[in-house]
Order: structure tokens, then C-alpha cells, then sequence
């Protein structure tokens, strides 16, 4: 195997990586977040206007972060600034 390859089964272990891991933690961090408002609203439900309005703000948020690995993964997979260095 040339160098060219073990860098591209690399390349591809880390962006799978980076999706596995970009798309698992912010997945249960917005189940944590709605399993919150619910007890929340549970508690106090005439508080539900805030609560909600915060819940969707921290649910976009932490989607952002989602959003972000994936822009990484597709960088790492089809433009990566390393791979120059092996093809010269």
C-alpha cells in the first residue's frame, strides 16, 4: 500500500468518526435538554412560553454543533489541504 492509500483509509476513518461522534453526543444532549423542559413545564405551566422559547433556542444551538461536524467531515473527505502534500 502506497502512502496515498493509508492516507485515504485514514481520511475516511476520521470523517466517519467525526459524523459518528458530530451526530450521537448532540442527539443526547437535545434528548436532555427536551427530557428538562418537560419536567420544567410539568412544574410550572404557566412559565411555558419561556421555557419553550428557550428550549428552541438551545435545541437550535445545539444542532449548530451537528451542523459543524458535518461541514468537518465533508472538508476532511473531499478537501482536504494534506492530501497536496502526498500527491507531489
Amino acid at each position: 500500500m502506497s502512502d496515498l492509500h493509508i492516507f485515504g483509509i485514514i481520511s475516511t476513518g476520521a470523517a466517519g468518526l467525526v459524523i459518528a461522534l458530530g451526530t450521537m453526543l448532540p442527539a443526547i444532549a437535545m434528548g436532555r435538554a427536551i427530557a428538562s423542559a418537560l419536567e420544567a413545564l410539568a412544574r410550572q405551566p404557566e412559565a411555558e412560553k419561556t421555557i419553550t422559547r428557550t428550549l428552541f433556542i438551545g435545541l437550535a444551538m445545539i444542532e449548530s454543533l451537528a451542523i459543524y461536524c458535518l461541514v468537518i467531515a465533508l472538508i476532511i473527505l473531499f478537501r482536504n489541504p494534506l492530501l497536496e502534500y502526498f500527491l507531489k
